[in-house]
């Protein structure tokens, strides 16, 4: 018998920008890094990220990440 008593339980968790508002697939953002601007957030095959508007250049979620609240550094866009 096996019983999963070790087994991780994995917990998603939401994307926020930098003002804590969550974020969702499809959301139009301004990026505040890589000179991307207006921005939109999509999945992708390697998980989420940035696609702007511009120029079309990708940027992984992860890279988008500030070290001191763990928030996105984008503002979501009304």
């Amino acid at each position: 018998m096996a019983f999963n008593i070790f087994k991780k339980k994995t917990k998603k968790k939401q994307l926020q920008d930098l003002n804590g508002n969550p974020l969702f697939v499809g959301d139009k953002v301004d990026c505040l890094r890589y000179d991307m601007g207006e921005s939109i957030l999509q999945e992708g095959e390697n998980g989420f990220e940035y696609e702007s508007v511009k120029t079309g250049q990708k940027v992984s979620f992860a890279r988008m990440i500030d070290a001191a609240t763990s928030f996105q550094k984008v503002k979501k866009l009304d």
